[in-house]
């Protein structure tokens, strides 16, 4: 299978910069899922540049993978639990007992979801440097 970090990468800074787009139109939930989505890219190009499988959609799974490789600061296991919580109720209507996912989200949640993506793009963006 040919390594493929770059794409993962690549696509992960266009996430992060579509859910920085969609925060500042007021679209708080999908923010918080489009941060989520390009922070587990961001470690998947990392699992690739290694020749490591990665399966999965949990951003603190696949952190807790590469700390067998990597030394993987605090904070960011904080920042993956948190960025975890967007994967299902900032999509489905079902998330929660009732509304739907827009009436949950906030501005100040997508803020927190893009810089915490922010901050595990650069985490990886150094080790495959």
């Amino acid at each position: 299978m040919p390594e493929r970090s770059a794409d993962w990468m690549g696509q992960a800074r266009r996430d992060l910069a579509m859910a920085g787009q969609a925060r500042d139109t007021g679209f708080f939930e999908w923010a918080c899922f489009i941060s989520q989505q390009a922070a587990e890219k961001a470690i998947k190009a990392v699992y690739q540049r290694s020749g490591a499988v990665a399966w999965g959609h949990s951003v603190l799974d696949l952190l807790e993978g590469l700390r067998q490789r990597y030394e993987i600061p605090a904070d960011l296991f904080r920042i993956a639990r948190s960025l975890d919580r967007n994967y299902i109720p900032a999509r489905y209507p079902d998330g929660f007992a009732v509304g739907k996912p827009a009436d949950y989200f906030a501005q100040e949640d997508a803020d927190d979801a893009v810089s915490g993506a922010e901050r595990i793009i650069q985490f990886c963006d150094g080790l495959l440097a």
